[in-house]
């Protein structure tokens, strides 16, 4: 069993009200690192994700970005990840950020994390990947996305979710010592990683 060695954080691009964000981004950062699992994110230089991939780099870490050529000036293109992907779109991005990946994170962010997510939430409810979900529910930022799940499967449009097709949790530290309990995939996916 193969465990986990490559993390894509979806997180916003900007740095938020509550600077508990830019902070625990960083922890993230450091945490992956000291791990020796590779970071996956957006490639920009703004926002937490940004603050997150300079203190993977700091601590040592491996850092993929996957950015598309027409946001590459409105997020300014980083020259210093261990590794850089341009795309032509956001669809190729999310693709390509996925197949890089063993697992998925979810940070505070605004529409782009909120469509990062549900789509790759849509993705494993298809049973197009089993890679894990994590959502790092800080300061109970999505309290209302989850209370909006929770609508949808009561009046019967999803079927029950949380468990199944993500994991929520309060804290980083909660999320990384998860991710040091987790298997990497073991099969073949839509994804393309095996």
């Amino acid at each position: 069993m193969r465990s986990i060695s490559s993390v894509c954080v979806y997180a916003g691009s900007r740095l938020g009200r509550n600077p508990i964000y830019k902070s625990t981004a960083e922890a993230l950062g450091r945490g992956l690192a000291a791990r020796g699992m590779t970071l996956v994110y957006g490639g920009g230089n703004v926002g937490i994700m940004s603050a997150m991939a300079d203190a993977a780099l700091a601590a040592g870490g491996r850092v993929v970005g996957v950015i598309p050529r027409f946001l590459e000036e409105r997020e300014i293109r980083r020259n210093d990840l261990t590794e850089q992907h341009t795309v032509a779109t956001m669809h190729e991005r999310k693709a390509k950020m996925a197949e890089l990946s063993d697992a998925f994170v979810v940070l505070p962010g605004g529409l782009g994390t909120l469509d990062e997510t549900f789509e790759i939430l849509t993705w494993r409810q298809l049973r197009l990947h089993d890679h894990p979900i994590l959502i790092a529910d800080i300061g109970n930022y999505w309290g209302d996305l989850f209370r909006q799940i929770q609508r949808a499967v009561a009046e019967g449009f999803a079927p029950p979710v949380e468990g199944h097709l993500f994991e929520r949790h309060e804290t980083i530290e909660a999320v990384l010592a998860r991710l040091d309990t987790l298997a990497a995939p073991a099969r073949a996916d839509a994804l393309g990683r095996a």
